[in-house]
């Protein structure tokens, strides 16, 4: 069995195909795929983005610091299905990155829906920005979200941003790209393959 850590942020719809992608892999591979958290708010609070942008980065605090606080409080296990109940909301059905969303993800996965107000607290960043800074040890800073680390045993950490796919491949198609990413990423000095995205994220 081959543990993969999957760092998140659930607003990013490239890292929601990421993360579906990584539950068809678990069903035609062995791998077993662990969520952790990372936060696109964190990775741009210093860089020079658009107006549009940082005003999109104002409603990502919210999700990632109430994942961090039901980790801290809950224990590891419960990222995963608190991040797939968010990422449904957010993603396939418009609700939004406010409080009734994380609410609402939280009543779903059996979560105290009072921690949804740590979405407004600076209570839980401390963690938040540990498990942030976790995922960019591994892959530098020229990267966003997801980040993937494999954990194979060898000397070298097999650690990447991406894949960035869509739609989300399934079954036999998910193994195979999984192989082929595994190869790829786990080559020393190998660093990047990149081509224009021309259309935007399909999450059917």
């Amino acid at each position: 069995m081959t543990d993969v850590d999957l760092f998140v942020d659930p607003i990013c719809p490239w890292a929601w195909i990421t993360s579906r992608w990584l539950l068809e892999v678990e069903q035609v591979r062995d791998v077993r795929v662990n969520f952790r958290v990372m936060s696109l708010a964190v990775l741009n609070e210093d860089k020079d983005v658009s107006a549009e942008y940082r005003k999109l980065l104002e409603t990502a605090w919210g999700p990632v610091r109430v994942l961090i606080a039901a980790e801290s409080k809950h224990g590891p296990d419960v990222v995963r299905p608190l991040y797939s109940a968010m990422g449904t909301r957010i993603h396939l059905e418009r609700a939004g990155r406010g409080p009734h969303m994380i609410r609402s993800a939280l009543a779903e996965v059996g979560l105290p829906e009072d921690l949804a107000d740590v979405a407004d607290s600076e209570e839980f960043d401390a963690p938040l920005r540990t498990s942030h800074h976790a995922a960019m040890r591994l892959v530098g800073q020229d990267v966003g979200t997801p980040v993937l680390h494999v954990h194979t045993g060898g000397e070298q950490p097999v650690a990447f941003f991406g894949p960035v796919i869509t739609p989300i491949p399934r079954g036999d198609a998910a193994g195979r790209l999984w192989d082929g990413v595994l190869a790829v990423t786990s080559t020393d000095g190998f660093f990047e393959l990149k081509r224009t995205r021309d259309r935007p994220p399909i999450f059917t």
